[in-house]
C-alpha cells in the first residue's frame, strides 16, 4: 500500500500538532492504516530529546482488554468454555460466579467497575488469590444484564480464567496467542526501552509530574500492557479484519456485534465482546481506548474499508477523543477510496431462474444471486427486511444479517419440480402477490383481487 500524498500527510500532520500543542501533550504519536499496512506515522513532542518513533513504546491501558478478549474467544472457538457459562465455573469461589463470561466481555455483568482496595492504577497490584478473597456481596452492583457498567475487575477474572485455562499467566497467554502471531513483538506488560515516560500536566502552569508505574499484579489484564506504533497498527488492522491465523473471521465479527449500546435516539457508541463500538461520519468502528496515569491511547478500525487509526501520548488528560475520527475525516476528505471495478462472478446457473422479483403478501421483493450459489433478499422500494443468504450443502440457505439471521430459506418445488414459492423461516415468498397456486398459510380468498 502506497503512502498517502503529499497533501494529506501534512494535513494529518497539521492536526496531531494542533492536538500536541493544544492539548498541551508531552508527545504524541499516531498512524493511519488501509488495507493492512500503516499508510501515514506522524509525532510531535518529544521522548528523552528526541521525537517518538515507530518503535517508541508507550502505556496502553485498557486496549489491553481486547487482546485479552481475543484469547477468550478462543477458548469459546475450541470447545474449552461457552460464553453462557458462568464465570464461577472456571473461576470459583467468588461471590459473583453466577455473571457470565458474556456479561463480563460486554460489561454487562453489573460489577464494580474498580477492584476493592486502594486506586489500583497507581498502587502496586495484588496477588489474584487476594482479590478474590475481598469481593463480597458489594461487588455487584446491578443486575446481570440490565445495563452497561464499565468493569475492570470484571477483566480481572476473565484474566485469571485464561491463566487456568492456559496453565500459565495471562500475558504469556496472550504473547503466545495473539502477538507472536501478529508479529506484534513489542508489545509488552512491563516497557522496554526505549519507550516515553508517563507524565501529569499541571492545569495551571506549563510543568509536569512523573507519574508511577508498577505491575498492575492481578488488575493486570484490564491495562498493562505497552505497545508501539508499528504494533498498534498491525493491532488497527487485525481488527479491520486481517486476523492472521488468530482469529476466524466470523468470530471476530462476533466480538463487533453491539452487545450493549448507548441509550440515545440513534446509537452512536456501544460495546461488542471485548471491543468498543463507535458509529462516526458513516463509519462503523471498532477498537478500545486506554488511560492509565501518564498515558492515554486509542485505537480504531473500520472494516467496510479496511481503514483503521490509533494514537498514543505519555500524558494523564487532555488529548481530544475527536482526534481518531478527525484523522479518518482528512483521509476520507483527501482521498476517499474509489469503489471497487465491477466485474462478472461466477454463479450456479441453475439458479437464475430464482432471480427477479417475489412477493411476501403484496410485498415485492427482489432476489439477487450472488456469488456461487448465496443471494440476497431485499424489499423493491419502500421498507422491509434486507437479508444475505449463504447456500447450505443441503439445498437451503442460511440468513447472514438483518431479521433472517441464523433462518433458513428453503425453495419449494411443486410435484413436477416447478418453483411453487420461497419458504422464509414459515414466511413464504410468491411469484405474483398472494399467489393462488402456492401454499399460502391462511389461503387465498376465491373471490381474487377486486376494486
Amino acid at each position: 500500500m502506497a503512502p498517502v500524498l503529499e497533501g494529506t500527510a501534512r494535513a494529518l500532520l497539521r492536526r496531531i500538532a494542533q492536538e500536541q500543542a493544544g492539548s498541551r501533550l508531552p508527545s504524541l504519536a499516531a498512524v493511519v492504516v488501509r488495507d493492512g499496512r500503516p499508510v501515514w506515522f506522524g509525532s510531535r513532542g518529544r521522548v528523552d530529546g528526541a521525537a517518538p518513533t515507530e518503535a517508541t513504546q508507550y502505556r496502553i491501558g485498557s486496549i489491553t482488554k481486547s487482546m485479552v478478549a481475543v484469547v477468550v474467544m478462543r477458548l469459546r472457538d475450541e470447545g474449552r468454555i461457552a460464553l453462557l457459562d458462568p464465570i464461577g465455573k472456571h473461576v470459583p469461589g467468588t461471590s459473583v460466579g453466577e455473571v457470565s463470561i458474556a456479561q463480563l466481555l460486554s460489561h454487562t455483568a453489573g460489577l464494580t467497575a474498580e477492584p476493592p482496595g486502594q486506586w489500583w492504577e497507581r498502587t502496586p497490584g495484588m496477588p489474584v488469590e487476594e482479590l478474590l478473597a475481598l469481593l463480597g456481596p458489594e461487588t455487584a452492583r446491578h443486575r446481570p444484564g440490565r445495563l452497561f457498567h464499565y468493569s475492570n475487575l470484571g477483566f480481572a477474572l476473565l484474566g485469571e480464567m485464561v491463566a487456568r485455562h492456559r496453565g500459565t499467566d495471562w500475558a504469556r497467554a496472550v504473547r503466545d496467542e495473539v502477538l507472536e502471531p501478529l508479529g506484534m513483538r513489542d508489545t509488552t506488560p512491563r516497557p522496554r526501552a526505549p519507550h516515553a515516560t508517563g507524565y501529569a500536566v499541571h492545569p495551571w502552569a506549563d510543568v509536569l509530574l512523573p507519574e508511577p508505574e508498577h505491575d498492575a499484579g492481578a488488575l493486570a489484564p484490564a491495562g498493562q500492557m505497552w505497545s508501539t506504533p508499528a504494533d498498534l497498527a498491525r493491532w488497527a488492522a487485525f481488527l479491520a479484519g486481517d486476523t492472521g491465523d488468530v482469529l476466524s473471521a466470523d468470530t471476530l465479527a462476533e466480538m463487533r456485534e453491539p452487545a450493549t449500546v448507548d441509550d440515545g435516539e440513534a446509537w452512536t457508541s456501544g460495546f461488542g465482546l471485548g471491543l468498543q463500538l463507535a458509529r462516526v461520519g458513516g463509519r462503523r468502528l471498532a477498537g478500545h481506548g486506554g488511560s492509565m496515569p501518564g498515558f492515554l491511547a486509542s485505537v480504531w478500525a473500520d472494516p467496510g474499508d479496511a481503514t483503521g487509526v490509533l494514537f498514543l501520548t505519555n500524558a494523564t488528560s487532555g488529548a481530544s477523543r475527536a482526534l481518531t475520527t478527525d484523522l479518518l475525516a482528512i483521509l476520507d476528505e483527501h482521498e476517499p477510496r474509489l469503489p471497487a471495478e465491477w466485474e462478472p462472478a461466477a454463479v450456479d446457473p441453475a439458479l437464475l431462474e430464482l432471480t427477479g422479483p417475489w412477493y411476501w403478501g403484496p410485498a415485492a421483493y427482489a432476489l439477487r444471486l450472488l456469488g456461487g450459489r448465496d443471494l440476497s433478499l431485499s424489499p423493491i422500494g419502500g421498507t422491509g427486511r434486507a437479508s444475505r443468504f449463504t447456500a447450505r450443502a443441503d439445498g437451503t440457505w442460511i440468513g447472514l444479517d438483518g431479521y433472517y439471521t441464523g433462518e433458513t430459506l428453503r425453495l419449494v418445488r411443486r410435484a413436477d419440480g416447478s418453483v411453487s414459492h420461497l419458504d422464509l423461516n414459515t414466511f413464504v415468498f410468491t411469484r405474483t402477490p398472494y399467489d393462488p397456486a402456492a401454499e399460502v398459510p391462511g389461503g387465498v380468498d376465491e373471490g381474487g383481487w377486486r376494486a
